[in-house]
């Protein structure tokens, strides 16, 4: 741990010129609750000043997920209007204000980050992982962006990033349907760099972050940021109107529903309102 990084959630350790960052919740398949979306938003503004840093590795705690994504639990009580006593236009807004922070401080990050995948990477789990410059991935990993299954919007990246990856009409299927894929699936469609037997993943992504950590700072700062100019434009474009969208369906009946399903364990009735 640095004293820089002082955090609840993620585990920050630095090796030399390596970062090595741990998402920290595997109770909970390190689901971004319980304030890890706002360390998140911190870490990686925090971060891009940092000159004793040259790479950033960054995993998830444990052997089941990188990331299963948002807190489920804590939408269906908010859905059902638990939780903070505020108007429904105000949770909202405040989500999406911490969304867009959190994808906008992730691409203004100048350090080259490899994303090291194994298990579940769903939802938001898995925009965090693609928006990493270098994506490895163990065979049996599974990547999906689940916004549909819980009646939201893939508007916190999801429909910026896997268009870019992969053809459009692919990336819409996935994005429609929710379909999972696995690790070694994702590298076959160029969702992610490569993909490894499980025993092997951690060598491989430890060996290319330490390269990149001790290369030529300026040079590969300052190439990612050229390249990164695609992504910020894009993220221009669609991020506001994608929010704005999926906040939209935050208040939906087929959210509400979704998520007391979730609790329930039972298969939601979606009815289109």
């Amino acid at each position: 741990m640095t004293d820089r990084y002082d955090y609840r959630t993620l585990s920050v350790e630095q090796q030399g010129r390596l970062l090595a960052v741990t998402l920290n919740r595997p109770d909970s398949l390190n689901a971004v609750g319980d304030g890890m979306h706002e360390e998140l938003e911190d870490f990686f503004y925090t971060v891009r000043d940092d000159a004793s840093v040259g790479a950033i590795l960054l995993t998830g705690a444990g052997r089941r997920a990188f990331s299963s994504g948002g807190d489920v639990k804590g939408m269906a009580a908010a859905a059902d209007g638990g939780g903070e006593a505020i108007s429904d236009a105000m949770r909202v807004g405040k989500l999406l204000g911490k969304a867009k922070r959190l994808v906008t401080n992730l691409l203004e990050v100048e350090q080259p980050i490899v994303c090291s995948v194994r298990g579940y990477a769903l939802g938001l789990g898995a925009t965090i992982a693609l928006f990493c410059d270098i994506v490895f991935a163990a065979d049996e990993a599974v990547f999906a962006d689940t916004h549909v299954d819980i009646g939201l919007v893939a508007g916190d990246g999801g429909a910026i990033i896997w268009p870019l990856l992969l053809p459009v009409n692919t990336a819409k299927y996935y994005l429609l349907t929710g379909e999972r894929i696995t690790g070694k699936k994702a590298a076959e469609l160029g969702l992610v760099v490569k993909s490894f037997p499980d025993d092997e993943l951690d060598d491989a992504a430890h060996k290319v972050a330490d390269r990149l950590a001790n290369g030529p700072a300026l040079a590969t700062r300052w190439t990612k940021t050229s390249v990164n100019k695609v992504l910020r434009e894009r993220a221009n474009l669609l991020l506001d109107t994608s929010l704005l969208l999926e906040g939209a369906t935050m208040v939906s009946e087929d959210h509400r529903e979704a998520t007391a399903a979730f609790v329930e364990r039972r298969s939601p009735a979606f009815r289109g309102r």
